[in-house]
């Protein structure tokens, strides 16, 4: 019995040990100075988005992580403007840059300036495809293909949809009509009948649909990308128009909507986006990385679903004006590296 507990307690110290030794190749980072290159903030997944940036980042640059983690946008939505900002970013000496793309690849120019400089790139919601930079993306085609897989569930025997597409020329717009469009090719019982631009905002989705509205025939459902949603709602209101099957974004002002209609008529449908807090994760990720972690090139997180049985949950926990939000840990981001090696 006491050899045996000795044996015990060696295997104890050694796994200890061994725990210890496999930590040891990290690097401490107080130091290292982070910034964040954004593209838009005109919505507010965007203003989420950067909230919980300065959240996150704010308090590990409190707890000594990192020296610094500050955010920076561009005045308009333009990648000459963001490359820029990036190049302006190296000759600061930052030693990681996080960005959310204006364009997967117009920026790869200034993203290996970068890197060749020796500075770490992580990429998140709007991806560069720039080799030496790190990418965290949502199956932006399989949300979108989910939309209308889910609309072949509610309505069977088909109809026309409207698409309110989000804002153009970024991937991230290109990626969710793909899939939608992906999605209609397979239940081709549905026909897109009209297609607008609403930039992930409602003022502007609700100004682009009310436009085309009057030439489109019957609609039994609108197909979205996030903070349109709500404004689609209104336009059809405003038109005397019956309102179709909306699937919606995860914004606040909708989900209080679904609610209101639900409990007024039993309005059912489904709510979809990628969580501003993604944008957590992409620090901790160039944390990890600028510690000497091995994170592979690609990482993939799963986009956030609303249904009926938990939008009273999700819209008590979301702050008017907000967005459904996720927010990812030091830990948070490991598991998502470990799963992806």
């Amino acid at each position: 019995m006491k050899i045996s507990k000795l044996l015990l307690g060696a295997a104890g110290l050694a796994l200890v040990a061994g725990l210890a030794q496999a930590g040891s190749h990290l690097q401490d980072t107080s130091g290292k100075r982070i910034a964040l290159s954004n593209n838009y903030a005109g919505n507010s997944w965007r203003q989420a988005m950067l909230q919980s940036w300065e959240e996150a980042a704010g308090a590990a640059v409190a707890d000594g992580v990192v020296a610094a983690a500050d955010a920076f946008t561009t005045s308009e939505n333009q990648a000459t403007e963001q490359a820029a900002q990036i190049q302006n970013m190296i000759l600061q000496g930052y030693d990681a840059i996080v960005i959310n793309a204006a364009s997967p690849t117009a920026l790869n120019g200034a993203v290996k300036e970068a890197c060749d400089a020796g500075v770490t790139v992580v990429s998140f919601d709007g991806i560069v495809s720039e080799p030496c930079a790190w990418r965290i993306a949502v199956d932006f085609a399989a949300m979108g293909k989910e939309e209308v897989d889910y609309l072949a569930t509610r309505l069977p025997d088909g109809g026309n949809l409207l698409e309110i597409r989000g804002l153009a020329g970024v991937f991230v717009d290109d990626e969710i009509s793909a899939g939608i469009h992906a999605g209609v090719a397979e239940h081709d019982q549905f026909k897109i009948v009209g297609s607008v631009h609403g930039d992930w905002a409602q003022d502007v989705a609700q100004k682009a649909v009310a436009g085309i509205l009057p030439s489109l025939p019957d609609v039994v459902g609108v197909v979205t990308q996030g903070g349109d949603g709500y404004g689609a709602a209104q336009a059809f209101k405003a038109a005397g128009r019956p309102t179709p099957l909306i699937v919606l974004g995860n914004r606040q002002d909708e989900m209080q909507w679904w609610a209101d209609q639900r409990d007024a008529n039993g309005y059912e449908t489904l709510s979809l986006s990628i969580a501003p807090g993604v944008s957590t994760l992409a620090f901790w990720v160039a944390q990890q990385v600028l510690a000497g972690e091995e994170v592979p090139k690609d990482l993939t997180v799963p986009f956030l679903k609303i249904t009926q049985d938990t939008l009273d949950e999700k819209l008590a926990g979301t702050p008017v004006g907000s967005v459904a939000n996720v927010m990812y840990a030091l830990e948070d981001a490991q598991a998502v590296i470990a799963g992806a090696k």
